[in-house]
């Protein structure tokens, strides 16, 4: 399936950049779809972000600046993947609208811990089907 879409971890863990790995084999996207936040290279047009991250507390400003700029020319639609506070989630939905991008209100869930580096078969089936259901509702 062919979308235009990129993944960009907050902070760059392993195993969020694994789940970003995992999205890009599985919908075969661009070599620099996975990123870092802020990215090496800017969005332009993205049908759909997800934004894979891990914050507690205040939003740092390097993510906060970059989620602010998520205009409708940079990403149409902004899905996020969270482990960390629910505070956090909520002021970053906050400000992709304020930016003017389509937020997805269905955030998925995931656990992190301070040595959980890897993506169990369970989670990757949860997550794959996630990212296909909110796909989906894109169209």
């Amino acid at each position: 399936m062919a979308i235009k879409m990129r993944v960009l971890c907050y902070p760059e863990k392993k195993k969020l950049l694994a789940i970003g790995n995992m999205i890009k084999a599985e919908y075969e996207l661009n070599v620099n779809s996975v990123d870092r936040i802020p990215p090496a290279y800017s969005c332009d047009k993205e049908r759909l972000v997800i934004l894979a991250t891990n914050i507690k507390g205040s939003l740092p400003d390097d993510y906060r600046l970059f989620v602010r700029e998520l205009t409708k020319a940079r990403a149409y639609n902004v899905a996020i993947i969270a482990a960390g506070d629910d505070a956090c989630v909520e002021k970053t939905k906050e400000l992709i609208k304020e930016a003017g991008a389509n937020v997805i209100e269905d955030v998925k869930k995931i656990k992190m811990g301070l040595f959980d580096n890897k993506v169990t078969d369970a989670e990757k089936t949860e997550i794959l089907e996630w990212v296909k259901n909110t796909i989906a509702s894109l169209n």
